[in-house]
């Protein structure tokens, strides 16, 4: 029975106990609790009064209590979120300008080996402010809903980070010819798995209606 069902339950038991014992209640024999009052006429109308009490208290004690974020914890959302833009652009290209040089037979003198890292260096660092920003609001809104989904979102987005940084030292160069064929495969692996991770992560938030 939901709480409004059992105070009205109660409020015309105490009604009828109220009419079918002898005599009139006094003023003084009235209990008023918040907007419910119920005549004290009757030990049965004390008793459902109380009842009464216990289950008004018992509902307000179970209202969420609200929780007040800092100055800089709002700070650092509006940059986690406004950085978080450039994220899904930035993977984007570099993918696209990857797989270009990975299937160029002569990438090693590729005019957009520059720009793919380029693209890598500004995606290592969007990640690594949304990493500090995330992180420590993360930390701050322990107990704010949604808190699972959150820490999901961060360790993704932190492995992703950390694959993005791996890719960069892995990357084929002029310093060593004879294993440029199998460098350059090692570093499109981890560049790939690295992609796909940071792409689910970003999603998980945009899909589901962000950090609640």
């Amino acid at each position: 029975m939901s709480f409004m069902a059992r105070i009205a339950s109660l409020a015309t038991v105490a009604l009828f106990a109220s009419v079918l014992a002898p005599g009139r209640a006094d003023a003084q024999d009235v209990i008023e609790i918040d907007q419910l009052t119920v005549s004290s006429a009757t030990p049965i109308a004390d008793s459902l009064a109380a009842e009464a009490a216990r289950l008004v208290a018992d509902d307000q004690g179970q209202r969420p209590v609200a929780i007040e974020y800092s100055d800089a914890h709002e700070t650092r959302a509006k940059i986690h979120k406004y950085v978080s833009w450039a994220a899904l652009p930035l993977m984007a290209t570099e993918f696209a300008l990857g797989e270009k040089l990975y299937n160029d037979p002569d990438s090693l003198n590729s005019s957009s080996r520059g720009v793919h890292g380029a693209v890598g260096a500004g995606l290592i660092g969007v990640f690594g402010v949304q990493s500090v920003t995330g992180v420590w609001n993360l930390v701050e809104s322990n107990q704010a809903p949604g808190r699972t989904k959150r820490l999901v979102h961060g360790l993704m987005m932190l492995a992703a980070e950390g694959g993005f940084v791996a890719a960069a030292v892995t990357a084929p160069g002029h310093r060593n010819l004879v294993t440029f064929d199998a460098d350059k495969a090692t570093h499109r692996d981890i560049a790939i798995v690295s992609l796909s991770v940071g792409t689910a992560g970003y999603l998980l938030m945009l899909l589901t209606g962000g950090s609640h």
